[in-house]
């Protein structure tokens, strides 16, 4: 087994981190479920689930990660006791990696030709219309769709062949300081704008009576699915980044610096949007047509829109590069841990690896569009992102707690020993309960509302159908853990 890596300072630790949990949902998603949900009055809602929610289980990745000095491939055969099962989750969270890039690495290449397009003003002028059919126009190409995804992919694993500090962890924090520059710049210009208020009151500004509106129990799942979702933990993308780090610091403060700066980032993308498709009389909304469609309208309507929306489109792709190098190292130390290969080979191999997989989702908008594989109007794309976020991501989380709390998996002790190593404030002792029942019994909530929103508009017996596959999966998922340990010998492995 090679020397282990490590990071060259606690701000490239915080700056990868983040740069994996900063994803395209808060920008995409947040701004548009935070104004329809009361906005400030869903914030306060969200940064409570956040800390109660998505810092535990973030907390319980990093520990794994820094306790093993392995990436899921290794961690929980490391940490388990002997003759234990714990170590065959880890197909289960290699699974949840390659499918992520399936299709992640396609938006990412979305951004990166978006950005092309508004920085050569190819979009300039158009209207809802034009944006719309340009967007269209893009989809229906597999020649473009495949260039610019093989574009995305080999920049991040040109990155992450570098190395570790060289590659991944230098061009990131030169890649998230420039984010938050961008960010800051495009959040002052959009509050500028002449008739801004409206839209920073429509987000900002608690409106419990639309809240209440919408029901108080719809608004708290959207919180709390938001909190889980955001910081992308359960299927080993940030326990990677744990094994990379020294124990100066206790692990309650390193996650949470990764929190409020991913908050931080959410909260300022909707400064960004909200008030601008104000400003214009344009309804902001949720999802790809938001980026693709609609804002593009909104930066042809400003004075000097094609720079705004230069720099909008570069910020996004930096963003979604972050993202796309943190899962490729990832999926790097996983394969050179498994197979004891080098960083080059593994790189070489994944990029090919991954170019082909990314296929499936760049062909289903056009060559294979006649593919729903979850309903009508569905692409294979919606497939991967349903199997990941809906599933692998909540049932991973369950996994990672089950694993930390029982005394058959790591054991509360041994992870609470090492959440505390270094400086910084303390895990208390009687999160353990809370950690061990609560914390599980709400991410069973999210993942079993998850599938109601995504099947209750179909008709009841598809409904039924895939409720009852979403039982049947948390059903295995509990009893394997209850299970993967009562082998065991009570012997803690030794390395």
């Amino acid at each position: 087994m090679q020397e282990r890596e490590k990071f060259k300072s606690r701000l490239g630790f915080i700056m990868v981190s983040a740069g994996c949990a900063i994803g395209l949902g808060n920008v995409w998603k947040f701004p548009y479920i935070c104004g329809e949900n009361g906005g400030a009055a869903f914030i306060l809602i969200y940064l409570l689930f956040l800390a109660i929610l998505g810092w535990p289980i973030l907390m319980a990745e990093f520990a794994v990660g820094r306790g093993s000095k392995r990436s899921i491939a290794q961690s929980f055969s490391i940490l388990e006791t002997e003759k234990s099962n714990w170590h065959r989750f880890k197909w289960f969270g290699i699974a949840g990696n390659y499918l992520l890039m399936m299709f992640y690495t396609m938006v990412c290449g979305w951004m990166l030709y978006y950005a092309w397009r508004m920085i050569t003003g190819q979009l300039s002028g158009l209207d809802t219309k034009g944006t719309e059919a340009a967007f269209n126009q893009m989809l229906e190409s597999p020649v473009t769709m495949i260039l610019w995804t093989v574009i995305a992919i080999a920049v991040s694993f040109g990155i992450c062949a570098m190395g570790l500090q060289n590659g991944v962890e230098k061009i990131t924090k030169v890649m998230m300081i420039l984010l938050i520059v961008l960010m800051l710049v495009l959040a002052v210009n959009s509050v500028l704008l002449d008739t801004s208020g409206e839209g920073l009151k429509f987000y900002l500004v608690p409106d419990f009576s639309k809240t209440a509106e919408n029901g108080w129990g719809n608004v708290i799942f959207a919180a709390m699915t938001h909190a889980f979702f955001t910081l992308s933990v359960g299927m080993g993308s940030m326990s990677i980044f744990g094994s990379y780090l020294d124990k100066e610091h206790k692990i309650t403060t390193e996650a949470l610096n990764v929190v409020i700066l991913d908050t931080i980032i959410a909260i300022t993308a909707g400064i960004i949007i909200i008030p601008s498709c104000f400003a214009y009389g344009i309804q902001p909304d949720a999802g790809p047509s938001l980026l693709f469609i609609t804002l593009p309208n909104v930066f042809n309507h400003m004075a000097g829109g094609r720079i705004w929306g230069s720099l909008f489109f570069i910020f996004m792709t930096f963003a979604s590069l972050s993202t796309v190098i943190a899962v490729f190292e990832n999926i790097i130390a996983i394969t050179m841990e498994i197979w004891d290969m080098t960083r080059a080979k593994a790189v070489k191999i994944n990029m090919f690896l991954i170019m082909i997989l990314s296929m499936p989702a760049v062909l289903g908008y056009n060559v294979l569009s006649g593919i729903q594989p979850i309903g009508v109007g569905s692409t294979i794309m919606d497939l991967e992102d349903f199997l990941v976020s809906y599933n692998i991501l909540p049932l991973g989380g369950l996994v990672f707690l089950f694993f930390c709390t029982s005394k058959n998996g790591w054991g509360f002790d041994n992870f609470r020993k090492e959440v505390n190593t270094g400086k910084g404030f303390l895990l208390p002792a009687w999160i353990k309960g809370y950690m061990a029942y609560v914390l599980p019994l709400i991410i069973v909530l999210v993942y079993l509302k998850g599938y109601y929103d995504m099947f209750s508009k179909y008709e009841a017996k598809t409904f039924i159908m895939w409720m009852l596959v979403a039982v049947v999966f948390l059903a295995v998922v509990i009893s394997f853990s209850l299970k993967a340990g009562k082998k065991a010998a009570g012997k803690r492995k030794e390395f």
